[in-house]
């Protein structure tokens, strides 16, 4: 009864509002003040007035009619709910399975305020805009003579006479945490000894300077010296001889790394740099990533670092920047409408960092400079003229040579500074090379400072004192723009070194190690969360005594591991197969540690009498997920065995926001019931677990439940034993042999049909979209969106590169491809597996090197709304291959792409006919896509690849590369040790609905909400973690929801780190919460999202924003904590502009 007056009342609601709304309309016809004219015959405007006036009529009738359709739906969901049973999905004859409506409705809100961000328009343009100067440039090559990849640098003798030159000379030495040696190897055999001799070296001089960047390797260092060496390095530090420059834990790759992981290294060095040293690196030193990303400056900027330094960039570029004296430059975000985001950036011109290549342009004569290579030693010049000892007798005439090379030099740069590094690869690691070096170099600089008629001033300096004398020059204070200097926006890929031997090869290379590092990311990310509330919930209910702290130093040693494998060899592929394996060992024993660390927080968090909880390392409350035996296997679900008494499941859901996911488990019988915590079922779908394409696994279920997560949470499910099989909602599966005699093991509870033959053509689909795909090769097809006239040609394919018949082959860093890519040819046609089912159907086609499949979920929003891939790979019967999956579709993208960077932002790209094929390919961490006037077609990615468009409408990313030969760059290897590997991907199809030419010409883009959100959910899986066997009674459990309010939807939650306390491996009451508000696209179409989301013009209350705990004190500080900005305050309200990221000192309890 009640229901029927609750739909009565609806249905005169609807009435209501419908005749009121007309009767505006009306209104708002009759009040035109363009009707009250006098006489009866229409001049012509008056007509198309009144056109215009029908149109608007029938627009807003239309909006009425689709209000009213929203009613609807709401009554409908309201009745729907209202019978109190979650309504199961149905099946009608011959039809695809259909979901009942979702029980709450979902809206979207955002303010027009917020839309204004991606059109961007205030600001000035910048002087050097970077996909301008490649137009711009001819990549000619041409020989420049001793500086063969430049030109003749000319000067006159007197044009330092006013102003005399200032010479800075760098020591440095560059040290690889792992590369051709382990990183434990490398410390015992070279860095230690660097560091020791340092201590010893630079005290006997007070003129001697040195600068040292990793503190991966300085702080292994610092564990083993004695308090009196600590001492003397305090010292040095203080009386500015040692400079630590960036201060990361290792000097990361740039193109493959992922803004989590690039923050999360930075501040474990200078949380150990502030802690240890009490000092605050300044200045940024980047001699060896293979190509710059525009986020570093960004990210440097944010942790208060007033200049940089960048060396690996494309020779042509270099020569440009060197010939108009643009060298130097304030680096500024593409999205920046003032100047909050610029810093001071030094590019080196030549070719290399060592010392034949950094003094001027002549290697030859710098080499002769080089005074670890002095006859006799184990290293000497290629170019046959060796160094010589200074002495009284040679120094004038040896110091006028070096003057010559360093006014050359300086007439590439606007200033009369000069920078010069001294230094390569694991340098002065013997007393001897310090005393070579610093004593040689000492006199020429008196030399060349006791005559004035050279008008030269030449010392040893940091880093830090070329910048100082720079700005002092200038005139300004660190950070100011130098006048005259230019302003540059865009990034350094892809980077080439000579000829056309492009790194675009290291985007892809050893992909099953890319993949482990954005897993171990994922799961560091949600330990920490997860640990930093167990923690203040349990010191909130004074039973911190209770609580295993000795988790922080796992989260602590898990930091330093995924920080090591940022490393530009690590996660770049481009080291020793030993080291490879070195690096695997670490990233599966913090994956595991992690796991743990999840596990003790959500055993804590999800008991409903905390005054029980007991934590017993020896038996965990909980099993993991999965696991992986050893460091190069692919993971292995748990599967749930189950029981007479039910088996509870605790899933936690890494976002933050709330999602309504397909949670999948294994699970031991098909005789299975999932219910809620409170005991009501829930819709869930029987599959079986196959093995191979056509072998199932005896005795394995797969069980996947469509789950509404909380945010942050963790949302408890029970799995009940049913002798009752009726009431499951079993998929069904056909399978397409091709012709092929193969044995099939049938599942037992599943249905299953076998065709000896091929499939006809066939589709999938949901309520959101239609997916085609060829019966013949089971590859995608086409896509076509609901409530579209037609559909989008999105064809898949895989495609085979080989490499050149000539000298110089690919290897693990060059893509040097035999031309373009040959279709995948297989000795056997594909077996096709075509499953359907209530909440997802897939295809899953089997070739002899890739296994792909594609899945559909039959559920409302995010998850709904794009495709899942998948691709496991594996190519380790190949020679000299790189896989390719490449999608082609009738999107007029023409010449332009567009890629991530770090996951960070979007950089536009632009296909270079006058560039080599492999100069067109660039990272792409987190997602790259096309786009016309109607469309946009995003591939989001779960593991760092290379990508390209080629031809318009095309979309190819690199899938795995097996190389036989090394390609000459030092690692005396090629790639062959590939695995078995999984690459993950959503592919997005949306709709443009206000896109404009003027707007896609600038160089800057954004996704859309619904990507950015497809993403996370990509990245960041639900874990599924089952209550252990062996507990007899499982005590009362509770869903955890931490947040009292949802998120507006462009904030996310980057991190929420416990810091360390006194004792480094034990937690402080404070923890680092970093905030990052998404610049998003507001012209995509956002119909039928099915995620709650509202913005909020980057206001933010933190105050109530934890459920049950006081938010006890909140500064702002710099990204690395180690400046605070302003006053800490009493109010809890913080503002972000879009594409910031703030981190706020925090304390919780």
């Amino acid at each position: 009864m009640k229901l029927k007056k609750q739909v009565t009342v609806c249905g005169a609601a609807i009435f209501c509002v419908a005749v009121f709304s007309l009767y505006l309309m009306l209104d708002r016809v009759q009040h035109d003040p363009a009707r009250h004219q006098s006489g009866g015959n229409f001049p012509r405007s008056q007509i198309s007035v009144l056109q215009n006036r029908i149109e608007q009529l029938e627009q807003l009738l239309e909006e009425n009619h689709e209000i009213i359709s929203h009613i609807k739906d709401s009554v409908l969901e309201l009745t729907a709910h209202a019978e109190g049973q979650p309504a199961l999905p149905h099946h009608p004859p011959n039809g695809s399975w259909v979901l009942p409506p979702e029980s709450r409705p979902s809206f979207l809100s955002v303010s027009p305020q917020d839309c204004q961000f991606a059109l961007g328009g205030k600001g000035q343009s910048p002087d050097l805009q970077m996909l301008a100067v490649y137009s711009l440039l001819p990549f000619d090559n041409q020989d420049g003579g001793v500086w063969k990849q430049g030109f003749d640098i000319t000067y006159e003798p007197n044009e330092w006479d006013v102003e005399p030159l200032q010479v800075f000379v760098v020591p440095h030495s560059h040290n690889d945490p792992g590369w051709i040696k382990t990183f434990d190897k490398y410390y015992y055999d070279q860095t230690q000894h660097i560091l020791n001799s340092m201590v010893l070296k630079m005290q006997e001089d007070p003129r001697r300077r040195f600068i040292w960047s990793e503190i991966s390797f300085f702080s292994k260092w610092w564990d083993n010296i004695s308090a009196q060496k600590r001492a003397a390095v305090r010292r040095l530090v203080g009386n500015g001889q040692l400079e630590m420059v960036t201060g990361g834990w290792v000097m990361p790759d740039e193109a493959n790394s992922h803004y989590f992981a690039m923050i999360d290294q930075l501040i474990e060095g200078h949380q150990w740099l502030e802690k240890n040293i009490g000092v605050t690196p300044r200045s940024g030193w980047a001699v060896d990533p293979f190509g710059y990303s525009s986020t570093m400056p960004y990210l440097l900027k944010r942790s208060n670092l007033t200049a940089m330094l960048i060396q690996r960039v494309h020779y042509a570029i270099k020569k440009h920047f060197a010939a108009t004296q643009n060298l130097e430059f304030m680096w500024r975000q593409t999205w920046d409408p003032d100047t909050s985001t610029d810093i001071f950036c030094h590019m080196m011109p030549f070719y290399s960092y060592d010392v034949p290549h950094t003094c001027g342009p002549d290697p030859k004569i710098c080499c002769q400079f080089d005074f670890k290579r002095l006859p006799g030693g184990r290293i000497n010049c290629p170019w046959k003229v060796p160094p010589r000892a200074i002495t009284d007798a040679n120094v004038a005439e040896r110091a006028q040579l070096l003057l010559d090379q360093y006014r050359k030099k300086s007439k590439l740069y606007r200033s009369k500074v000069l920078l010069v590094p001294l230094g390569d690869d694991f340098r002065y690691d013997k007393p001897q090379e310090w005393d070579a070096q610093f004593l040689n170099y000492q006199r020429i600089f008196d030399f060349l400072n006791s005559r004035p008629d050279l008008h030269v001033q030449a010392q040893f300096g940091t880093l830090s004192d070329y910048f100082d004398a720079l700005y002092k020059k200038m005139g300004i204070v660190p950070g100011m723009r130098p006048p005259g200097f230019p302003v540059l926006t865009g990034d350094f890929f892809s980077y080439a070194d000579r000829e056309d031997h492009y790194w675009t090869g290291y985007y892809t290379s050893r992909p099953f190690y890319k993949s482990l590092d954005r897993v171990l990311e994922a799961h560091l990310r949600g330990a920490e969360i997860l640990y930093s509330l167990a923690l203040a919930h349990a010191r909130h209910a004074s039973a911190d005594g209770r609580y295993p702290l000795s988790d922080y130093a796992l989260l602590s040693n898990a930091r330093r591991n995924l920080g090591l494998f940022q490393h530009h060899d690590a996660i770049t592929g481009t080291a020793k197969e030993a080291v490879a394996v070195d690096y695997g060992v670490r990233l599966l024993h913090s994956l595991t540690n992690l796991k743990r660390v999840i596990i003790n927080a959500a055993h804590y968090l999800v008991l409903g009498d905390k005054d029980t909880y007991h934590h017993d390392p020896a038996a965990p409350f909980l099993s993991m997920d999965d696991t992986r035996p050893s460091q190069d296997s692919l993971p292995e679900k748990t599967v749930v065995k189950l029981d007479t008494s039910p088996r509870f499941l605790v899933v936690f859901n890494p976002l933050e926001q709330e999602r309504l996911s397909v949670v999948t488990m294994l699970v031991d019988s098909p005789h299975v019931h999932v219910l809620s915590e409170e005991g009501q079922p829930l819709p869930f779908q029987l599959s079986a677990t196959w093995s191979s394409a056509t072998e199932v696994v005896p005795d394995v279920y797969q069980v996947s439940v469509l789950a509404r997560l909380p945010a942050l949470g963790l949302r408890v499910l029970q799995l009940h034993r049913s002798l009752d099989g009726h009431a499951t909602l079993r998929s069904s599966t056909r399978l397409y042999l091709h012709g092929r005699d193969l044995p099939v093991r049938k599942p037992e509870a599943v249905p299953l049909q076998v065709f000896p033959a091929a499939a006809d053509d066939f589709c999938l689909e949901n309520q959101h979209l239609q997916a085609c795909f060829s019966g013949h090769s089971g590859l995608l097809q086409s896509i076509h969106r609901a409530g579209e006239e037609q559909g989008h040609r999105v064809s898949s394919e895989f495609l085979v590169y080989g490499t050149r018949t000539s000298k110089d082959k690919s290897g693990a860093y060059l893509f040097l491809p035999d031309g373009e890519a040959k279709p995948y040819a297989p000795k056997n046609p594909p077996v096709v597996r075509v499953t359907e089912g209530p909440l997802f159907s897939e295809v899953a086609s089997y070739y002899e090197h890739v296994q792909t499949m594609v899945r559909l979920y039959n559920v409302p929003g995010v998850e709904g709304l794009s495709l899942d891939v998948s691709c496991l790979v594996d190519i380790r019967d190949h020679i000299n291959k790189e896989l390719a999956l490449r999608f082609s579709t009738d999107i007029e993208s023409d010449n332009t792409f567009f890629t991530d960077l770090n996951g960070f932002q979007i950089q536009p790209r632009r296909y270079q006919r006058k560039l080599p094929l492999q100069a067109n390919f660039y990272p792409m961490p987190a997602m790259a896509y096309i786009q016309d006037m109607q469309s946009r077609l995003t591939l989001l990615t779960a593991q760092a690849l290379g990508v390209s468009s080629l031809r318009s409408g095309q979309l190819e990313v690199i899938l795995d590369r097996r190389l036989m030969q090394d390609d000459n760059r030092g690692l005396g290897q090629g790639l062959k040790d590939n695995k078995r590997t999984c690459n993950r991907f959503r592919l997005l199809l949306e709709r443009r609905t206000t896109a404009n030419k003027v707007q896609d010409e600038r160089p800057i883009s954004f996704p859309s909400l619904l990507s950015h959100i497809t993403s996370m959910h990509l990245n960041a899986e639900a874990l599924v973690m089952p209550v252990a066997l062996e507990k007899p009674a499982v005590p009362a459990l509770r869903s955890f929801v931490p947040l009292a309010t949802t998120l507006p939807c462009d904030f996310h939650i980057l991190n929420l780190r416990t810091l360390q306390a006194e004792d480094d491996s034990l937690p402080s009451t404070e923890a680092a919460l970093i905030l990052h508000r998404k610049g998003f696209d507001c012209s995509l179409e956002a119909k039928n999202l099915g995620f709650n989301c509202t913005t909020s013009q980057g206001k933010l209350v933190l105050g109530g924003l934890f459920q049950g705990l006081e938010l006890g004190s909140l500064q702002p500080t710099s990204l690395t904590l180690m400046y605070p900005l302003g006053t800490a305050s009493n109010s809890t309200n913080i503002y972000l502009d879009p594409m910031e990221i703030a981190t706020f000192r925090i304390r919780l309890g």
